[in-house]
């Protein structure tokens, strides 16, 4: 299905009617405003500005690293790109969990200085109050379930969650308390197929899968690991549609040669 270009700007609003339509959500991460203004003007509907910029864009081996001023710099600069996409911010590690009073302050933050649209939370029922307390304030809150990688040290490897029934038991749990308090979609990460089925199903709210399977109403991935810059990461969820990493190094290889043999700059190319 092609891109709806008679939709002018995607709100949560438009994003609750693609889900009742049956028409999938495509979510991607957008760190700088050059990458956003492509996969905007491509016609992408979501993107998030994610604390996975932590990993691609400074190296770090893990979300945590990440500051609140860094996830701003990242935003604002998607902002400026973005002409329909809905922007979604991630709350970073250390700037929500265990304080509602921070939670408000951080994301209050995120819009006044970005312009974003929407903030994402990792976790349940454990973040319950901060859920409640950033919605009050009228900002649009997006949940994060499954895999969630701020709680890495936790878990202790990025494996496939919510296996055991227990857990599942418990994801679905907080699935349908997060629709209740208010949050407009829910990321489900790295969980059972059938367990997105079955959350997708049950909720109104749209569900974006990452390696969570077919069935949820959406999908989201990193465009940096979609596009190949990234070399290391292979996940089974993950489809590569370009290898950039190799296109990019052999034109700069070209270009070093072409440098150093005097091909470049040639008599067109100068004043």
């Amino acid at each position: 299905m092609s891109v709806n270009k008679e939709i002018k700007r995607i709100t949560t609003h438009v994003l609750q009617a693609m889900k009742g339509r049956g028409e999938k959500i495509a979510m991607l991460t957008a760190y700088d405003y050059s990458m956003a203004r492509i996969l905007d003007a491509a016609g992408i509907d979501i993107l998030l500005v994610g604390d996975s910029a932590s990993n691609v864009m400074a190296g770090h081996e893990t979300t945590l690293p990440i500051t609140l001023d860094q996830m701003i710099y990242h935003a604002s600069s998607v902002v400026r790109a973005v002409k329909r996409a809905l922007v979604v911010v991630d709350l970073p590690f250390g700037s929500y969990q265990g304080n509602s009073k921070l939670a408000l302050e951080s994301t209050i933050r995120i819009m006044k200085e970005s312009g974003a649209h929407a903030v994402k939370l990792e976790g349940g029922a454990e973040i319950a109050e901060s859920i409640k307390r950033i919605l009050s304030a009228g900002v649009p809150v997006m949940g994060h379930l499954g895999l969630t990688p701020q709680s890495i040290y936790k878990f202790g490897t990025y494996t496939v969650r919510a296996r055991e029934e227990e857990e599942a038991k418990k994801l679905i749990e907080d699935a349908l308390l997060l629709e209740e308090l208010g949050c407009f979609s829910i990321v489900l990460e790295k969980i059972p197929a059938n367990l997105t089925k079955k959350v997708a199903e049950r909720l109104v709210i749209p569900t974006i899968g990452i390696g969570g399977g077919a069935d949820a109403d959406g999908q989201v991935l990193v465009t940096h690991d979609l596009l190949g810059i990234t070399k290391d990461f292979q996940p089974r969820f993950l489809r590569r549609y370009l290898e950039l990493f190799n296109t990019i190094q052999e034109a700069v290889e070209q270009y070093i040669d072409d440098v150093k043999s005097q091909d470049f700059p040639n008599e067109q190319e100068q004043y």
